[in-house]
């Protein structure tokens, strides 16, 4: 499966890069972390628990970040198992660009999932791959958006996402199986 997106971000550059590597942003940003580790600076390790068509799969990983290039992006590489339920492989190419005041995020995610995941079909995966994507960057971009100029801080928890196509390779590649989300973005 390959996934390509851009996503703006009302946020500095320098603020969206450190809020993808910070692990408590992520994990109030992936749909169904149960844990999230930071080993290193280049390496996470995650718990996650997500619905897939008819299966739900408990699945654990790890992500390594590599080609790092602070605050223009990186490379993502990621392996998530879980058990009977199958695998899988991510890779990611996130870059981040100034856009004003505000960050644009793209992702270009190649990913290969197995076993009951895999025999589920790719449009199956594509759907869910997309719904948890939309999700992880609507908190994502709550928890890190600067408000606009008269306008309040509002809470991740009240904040009223808009719905949009985003990248399932940081779910799956953060969770380790981010993104896929999100990266997997990142993404």
């Amino acid at each position: 499966m390959e996934l390509k997106d851009e996503i703006r971000i009302n946020a500095p550059r320098e603020r969206v890069y450190a809020a993808l590597n910070d692990p408590e942003v992520l994990r109030q940003a992936i749909p169904g972390c149960e844990a999230l580790q930071k080993n290193s600076d280049t390496e996470f390790e995650a718990t996650v628990t997500s619905k897939v068509g008819p299966l739900t799969a408990r699945l654990k990983g790890s992500v390594q970040l590599s080609d790092l290039n602070p605050p223009e992006g990186y490379t993502l590489s990621g392996e998530g198992k879980g058990g009977p339920a199958g695998f899988a492989k991510v890779r990611a190419q996130v870059a981040l660009s100034e856009d004003g005041a505000s960050t644009l995020l793209r992702y270009d995610v190649k990913a290969d999932v197995g076993g009951k995941l895999g025999q589920l079909g790719g449009p199956i995966i594509d759907r869910t791959a997309r719904k948890l994507a939309g999700e992880f960057f609507q908190t994502f971009e709550s928890l890190v958006s600067v408000p606009v100029a008269g306008e309040e801080a509002v809470p991740a928890a009240a904040a009223a996402p808009a719905a949009r196509p985003t990248m399932y390779a940081w779910y799956f590649m953060a969770a380790a199986a981010v993104a896929l989300a999100a990266w997997v973005l990142l993404t």
